[in-house]
């Protein structure tokens, strides 16, 4: 239990699942906690002089199922995994936190509603200013601005985030003010220190690799970047992976928008409806015909939060009017539409190492279809749409190297092999060969050494003990071949190794394990590259629901 009790004291505001064996494991009030919210037994283990221990657990193939009920009902989770092969642990065997998933920090589909934004929301009060971030991790976006501190309820309506983060400080003036707008949104109190406006400027300069924030337009917002500063330290401190899809922070000027207060809505049902809070029944249900996540979630933001300036609102109504009139072209769009993934969630989870095989293929299977939407574009007559066509960019190149290197209907997971395509590495294929054929190449060895040698004796054989050897009976001293290496002699016999035998012993007896990792290695090797592009496949996602909600 020392090693448990050493990691739960760095992760105490959380569920820790903790990994035995084929299982994650709650102790203490975890598992009451978790026997309550999950539906699973709680038993006693013990633990020497200090009793019983509760514990609850569940298989570790059933995370997926059993970690979106604790999310759900507002925990942080903090996944403790084995870091280290138990077969070859010296002792105790390696475990370190690799993941801490909250309302407000997650990646999986059964947390995520597909058209609908997961924000994580920080703010700072700051001489009547409320320094606002919002940041939805699922997607890349990340935005920053600064409204008056008496519009702070307004803002957090408006945005209706998943999570609050605010310093310790804070949370007792602020606890309630959330709870009254929505009871069910996460609140996460910080250290003090964290908010503070040279440590945010330095984490958000680290993030971008920049030397000022003059590019995205906020460097004299000092409460905004405080807030900023706030969300990426929670960001890096739950999620052990690399953010690179976090490229950029964007100034969100809610001045742009109508506000609609949370009443308002609820009263004219935009976005959900009186009777159950649900979206059946409500505007956007009705509205929303789009084809693409990104779609249905970039309708839902204009919706909610409709603009009033005219210029931007004539650009939107010239592009629906031209789609009006092209009926033709609007067909085909929205069949071309059909087939493209969230290219948004897409990225973020293969530049964090979280996408699987499928998911990548998936993603090329999207990027092929731009190549199609921009020639559907090409006598766009109107400015929305004409920017769209300028702008988005269709990636054969890498919609090419993903096609080269997957195979076109992988398994979901790499333990499962066969995910990396033929004639794609050619040190590969030999092992996947010799994986095959192993046993026919022992034979033509065989062959080969017999009529090399002139002994037709000759035998290839294994044990445990040497592996594969070369056995010549006694009568045959005198033709033994000088590259032959003597192992063991017997009554009747004599045993031989070769360097070439010994070095295809050591492909055979180890292909499988060197298939899986070679192929994690040149699966990750794409991971890689393809997250080189993420930027622009993060804007042709926006150019994309753009579209989607035009149509």
């Amino acid at each position: 239990m020392a090693q448990y009790l050493k990691i739960k004291e760095a992760h105490p505001d959380t569920i820790l699942l903790f990994r035995v064996g084929d299982f994650f494991e709650t102790f203490e009030e975890d598992a009451k906690t978790a026997s309550k919210v999950l539906g699973i037994t709680l038993t006693r283990r013990a633990n020497g002089a200090a009793g019983d221990v509760p514990l609850a657990g569940f298989p570790h193939h059933a995370i997926d199922t059993y970690l979106p009920k604790l999310v759900r009902a507002g925990y942080r989770v903090a996944i403790c995994e084995q870091t280290e092969n138990p077969k070859f642990a010296k002792g105790l065997v390696k475990r370190e936190v690799i993941e801490v998933v909250t309302p407000g920090v997650a990646f999986t589909d059964k947390l995520l509603d597909h058209k609908k934004n997961n924000y994580l929301f920080s703010f700072i009060i700051k001489d009547e200013i409320a320094g606002i971030s919002f940041c939805d991790i699922s997607t890349g976006e990340f935005k920053v601005y600064e409204v008056p501190a008496n519009h702070l309820k307004q803002q957090i309506e408006l945005i209706s985030p998943a999570e609050i983060l605010l310093s310790k400080k804070m949370k007792e003036e602020f606890a309630p003010v959330i709870t009254s707008i929505n009871s069910s949104i996460r609140i996460t109190k910080l250290d003090d220190w964290i908010f503070n406006f040279e440590y945010a400027k330095e984490l958000l300069l680290m993030q971008f690799k920049t030397v000022n924030l003059k590019g995205f337009g906020i460097e004299k917002l000092n409460a905004g970047v405080i807030a900023a500063g706030g969300i990426l330290n929670y960001l890096q401190e739950t999620q052990k992976a690399n953010l690179s899809h976090l490229n950029k922070v964007s100034l969100y000027n809610p001045s742009d928008y109508m506000l609609l207060d949370h009443s308002t809505k609820r009263n004219l049902e935009i976005i959900f409806s009186m009777q159950d809070g649900g979206r059946e029944g409500s505007l956007i249900s009705i509205l929303d015909k789009t084809e693409t996540a990104m779609g249905g979630r970039l309708l839902k933001k204009w919706v909610s939060a409709p603009l009033k300036k005219l210029e931007p609102i004539l650009a939107r109504q010239n592009a629906v009017d031209e789609f009006v009139n092209k009926r033709e072209i609007r067909k085909k769009l929205f069949l071309e539409l059909k087939e493209i993934g969230d290219l948004e969630r897409l990225v973020s989870k293969i530049c964090t190492g979280r996408a699987n095989p499928r998911e990548l293929v998936f993603l090329k299977t999207s990027l092929k279809k731009i190549p199609n939407l921009k020639e559907l574009l090409s006598g766009a007559e109107s400015k929305a749409l004409s920017q769209i066509y300028q702008q988005i960019e269709p990636l054969e190149q890498l919609a090419e190297k993903i096609q080269l290197a997957l195979v076109d209907a992988p398994p979901l997971s790499l333990v499962d092999g066969g995910v990396i395509h033929s004639n794609y590495s050619a040190e590969l294929d030999e092992l996947r060969d010799i994986s095959l054929h192993g046993k026919d190449w022992i034979a033509n060895l065989q062959k080969t050494e017999r009529e090399k040698s002139g002994i037709s004796s000759l035998k290839i054989n294994y044990n445990r003990v040497f592996g594969y050897y070369i056995e010549i009976s006694n009568t045959h001293k005198d033709k033994i071949p000088a590259d032959y290496i003597r192992k063991q002699t017997l009554v009747n016999s004599e045993r031989y190794i070769t360097p070439d035998l010994k070095e295809y012993e050591e492909k055979v007896l180890n292909a499988e394990d060197k298939i899986y990792e070679l192929e994690s290695q040149l699966f990750n090797e794409l991971r890689l590259y393809v997250s080189s592009f993420a930027e622009t496949i993060q804007n042709n996602a926006r150019l994309i629901a753009m579209l989607d909600c035009f149509l």
